[in-house]
């Protein structure tokens, strides 16, 4: 018989207090009934200063997470959005492989298992004919990396009716790159939000999950949606999960803007995501 228990939950730490320190950020997740954090490194400059921590900067964090008993399982790389792997600009895309080369050099320290790269081929600038072509070289050289290093990058379909929008097209890159260092870090709100078919898109990736984000969405609007107010069908797409397979870690991804109403919000988000584990046929089948 299955136990929630046998299910992994993370939080995106964007969710928590932006206020405290991180033995503080440890401490709240696993009072709130999280298992691991997922780290932010953003195109702020805060956030974007930590790929260039000293080697001491690393080890007092990785010793904190230890102490705590309580892992960065994760890293969301967003800053690509202002300096995109498929940029027009040479010195960009020159600028976005060295933040990927240190992300993945910043998991590697502080024990994280996944990078998560961001399906968008450019954010700021324009499309170009060859924009595509060259976020795919990215990620080609981003897979050789995490080859090199032992740390998987998972690719997340994003929001919008371009890019890499859905999990088909993120399934493209990974059969062409063939790289068992590249995998899907998926978003099945992001799909109900541009109308995909979320049922066919979850099984099209079967296999090659290495995460999975739960949030709630509306119409184009992926952010800031109360768990259970959106239009995400959260049983459709969890029984899908468990009909492919699919028993890796769930993220729990919310922003909410150092509100002191956030605790609530995370927990609320948690009972209700577990609540609708507990409808799905992973606990019927």
């Amino acid at each position: 018989m299955r136990d929630i228990m046998d299910f992994r939950f993370g939080i995106y730490e964007k969710a928590l207090p932006y206020s405290i320190d991180w033995t503080a950020r440890f401490d709240l997740a696993r009072k709130l009934g999280f298992n691991y954090v997922e780290m932010s490194i953003d195109e702020s400059p805060e956030r974007l200063a930590r790929l260039d921590w000293t080697r001491g900067k690393r080890d007092e964090l990785l010793k904190l997470s230890r102490d705590a008993d309580f892992p960065i399982f994760s890293l969301c790389l967003s800053a690509h959005r202002k300096w995109p792997l498929g940029s027009a600009d040479d010195s960009t895309r020159k600028r976005a492989f060295d933040i990927l080369e240190k992300a993945i050099q910043l998991a590697v320290d502080l024990n994280v298992r996944i990078v998560q790269i961001m399906g968008y081929w450019v954010y700021y600038e324009p499309i170009e004919p060859d924009s595509e072509e060259k976020y795919l070289e990215g990620l080609r050289r981003g897979a050789d990396l995490g080859e090199k290093y032992g740390v998987m990058l998972g690719i997340e379909n994003i929001d919008g009716y371009t890019y890499v929008n859905s999990i088909s097209k993120a399934m493209e890159y990974i059969d062409e790159i063939g790289s068992p260092w590249l995998k899907l870090y998926s978003d099945f709100a992001n799909l109900a939000a541009y109308k995909l078919d979320v049922k066919n898109e979850l099984i099209k990736g079967q296999g090659e999950y290495v995460a999975i984000h739960v949030k709630d969405s509306m119409p184009e609007e992926v952010r800031r949606i109360p768990f259970g107010e959106g239009m995400v069908d959260f049983k459709e797409a969890f029984d899908t999960l468990a009909d492919i397979g699919y028993m890796g870690p769930f993220l729990l991804e919310m922003w909410n803007d150092d509100s002191p109403e956030s605790a609530d919000r995370i927990a609320g988000a948690l009972q209700k995501t577990k609540e609708y584990l507990r409808q799905s046929r992973y606990f019927s089948k």
